[in-house]
Protein backbone atom coordinates (compact mmCIF):
# COMPACT_ATOMS: atom_id res chain seq x y z
CA UNK A 1 0.00 0.00 0.00
CA UNK A 2 1.26 3.30 -0.83
CA UNK A 3 0.17 6.67 0.62
CA UNK A 4 0.78 9.73 -0.56
CA UNK A 5 0.79 13.04 1.42
CA UNK A 6 0.90 16.86 -0.63
CA UNK A 7 1.29 20.23 1.24
CA UNK A 8 2.71 23.50 0.25
CA UNK A 9 -0.04 24.76 -1.94
CA UNK A 10 -1.47 28.64 -1.64
CA UNK A 11 -1.79 31.82 -3.39
CA UNK A 12 0.36 33.42 -5.28
CA UNK A 13 0.42 36.28 -7.53
CA UNK A 14 1.42 36.22 -11.40
CA UNK A 15 5.39 35.76 -11.86
CA UNK A 16 5.49 34.36 -8.31
CA UNK A 17 6.93 30.89 -7.16
CA UNK A 18 5.63 28.61 -5.01
CA UNK A 19 6.83 25.10 -3.79
CA UNK A 20 4.24 21.90 -3.28
CA UNK A 21 5.97 18.71 -1.53
CA UNK A 22 4.60 15.20 -1.43
CA UNK A 23 5.39 13.17 1.13
CA UNK A 24 5.61 9.29 0.00
CA UNK A 25 4.75 5.97 2.46
CA UNK A 26 4.90 2.09 0.63
CA UNK A 27 7.14 -0.25 1.86
CA UNK A 28 9.74 0.16 -0.94
CA UNK A 29 9.94 3.07 -3.16
CA UNK A 30 12.13 0.99 -5.94
CA UNK A 31 10.78 0.76 -9.15
CA UNK A 32 8.58 3.84 -8.42
CA UNK A 33 7.52 6.50 -10.61
CA UNK A 34 6.53 9.60 -8.99
CA UNK A 35 4.43 12.11 -10.93
CA UNK A 36 2.61 15.72 -10.45
CA UNK A 37 -0.76 16.15 -12.32
CA UNK A 38 -3.10 18.95 -12.12
CA UNK A 39 -6.95 19.75 -12.44
CA UNK A 40 -8.53 22.64 -12.77
CA UNK A 41 -12.05 23.25 -12.63
CA UNK A 42 -14.29 21.64 -15.37
CA UNK A 43 -11.02 19.83 -16.62
CA UNK A 44 -9.46 16.57 -16.48
CA UNK A 45 -6.08 15.45 -14.85
CA UNK A 46 -3.12 17.13 -16.46
CA UNK A 47 0.04 15.65 -16.42
CA UNK A 48 2.70 18.19 -15.73
CA UNK A 49 5.90 16.51 -14.54
CA UNK A 50 7.30 12.67 -13.51
CA UNK A 51 10.82 11.52 -11.35
CA UNK A 52 11.52 7.84 -11.51
CA UNK A 53 12.62 7.18 -7.54
CA UNK A 54 16.04 5.30 -8.72
CA UNK A 55 17.54 7.43 -11.49
CA UNK A 56 15.75 10.48 -11.16
CA UNK A 57 15.46 10.71 -14.68
CA UNK A 58 12.39 13.90 -14.93
CA UNK A 59 9.63 14.59 -17.77
CA UNK A 60 7.43 17.52 -18.29
CA UNK A 61 4.46 18.68 -19.77
CA UNK A 62 5.52 21.50 -23.12
CA UNK A 63 3.06 23.86 -20.65
CA UNK A 64 5.34 23.65 -18.10
CA UNK A 65 8.89 23.13 -18.69
CA UNK A 66 11.72 26.04 -17.98
CA UNK A 67 9.38 27.31 -15.39
CA UNK A 68 8.57 24.16 -13.38
CA UNK A 69 11.05 21.90 -11.55
CA UNK A 70 10.22 18.27 -10.19
CA UNK A 71 12.86 16.42 -7.70
CA UNK A 72 13.23 14.45 -4.63
CA UNK A 73 14.62 14.04 -1.36
CA UNK A 74 15.72 10.05 -1.05
CA UNK A 75 16.58 10.58 2.64
CA UNK A 76 13.49 12.61 3.30
CA UNK A 77 10.70 10.11 0.94
CA UNK A 78 9.77 13.55 -0.31
CA UNK A 79 9.09 14.72 -3.79
CA UNK A 80 8.63 18.34 -5.15
CA UNK A 81 7.50 20.55 -7.76
CA UNK A 82 9.17 23.72 -7.71
CA UNK A 83 7.08 26.48 -9.28
CA UNK A 84 8.42 29.45 -11.48
CA UNK A 85 7.21 32.40 -13.38
CA UNK A 86 3.06 31.08 -12.07
CA UNK A 87 0.30 32.25 -14.44
CA UNK A 88 -3.19 32.47 -14.04
CA UNK A 89 -3.82 29.49 -15.97
CA UNK A 90 -1.57 27.57 -13.52
CA UNK A 91 -4.54 27.50 -11.25
CA UNK A 92 -5.27 24.16 -10.57
CA UNK A 93 -5.73 21.34 -7.65
CA UNK A 94 -2.00 19.52 -7.65
CA UNK A 95 -1.97 15.69 -7.37
CA UNK A 96 0.72 13.99 -6.55
CA UNK A 97 0.64 10.17 -8.22
CA UNK A 98 2.73 7.20 -8.25
CA UNK A 99 2.84 4.18 -10.31
CA UNK A 100 5.20 1.04 -11.12
CA UNK A 101 8.10 0.93 -13.35
CA UNK A 102 7.31 2.91 -16.02
CA UNK A 103 6.47 6.82 -16.78
CA UNK A 104 3.16 7.28 -18.74
CA UNK A 105 1.42 10.34 -19.81
CA UNK A 106 -2.08 9.53 -18.99
CA UNK A 107 -3.63 9.75 -15.79
CA UNK A 108 -5.81 7.01 -15.73
CA UNK A 109 -2.73 4.76 -15.55
CA UNK A 110 -1.28 5.95 -12.43
CA UNK A 111 -2.04 4.12 -9.26
CA UNK A 112 -1.71 5.84 -6.14
CA UNK A 113 -3.24 9.88 -5.56
CA UNK A 114 -2.81 11.58 -2.74
CA UNK A 115 -5.52 14.29 -1.48
CA UNK A 116 -4.17 17.40 -3.46
CA UNK A 117 -3.19 20.45 -2.88
CA UNK A 118 -4.94 23.79 -4.06
CA UNK A 119 -2.55 26.40 -6.23
CA UNK A 120 -4.46 29.97 -7.09
CA UNK A 121 -2.12 32.48 -9.63
CA UNK A 122 -4.36 35.89 -9.30
CA UNK A 123 -3.50 38.83 -8.22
Amino acid sequence: QVQLVESGGGLVQPGGSLRVSCVVSARTLDNLVMGWFRQAPGKEHEFTAAIYWNSGLTYYADSVKGRFTISKDNAKNTVFLQMNSLKPEDTAVYYCAVRSFEYVKAWRAWDYWGQGTQVTVSS
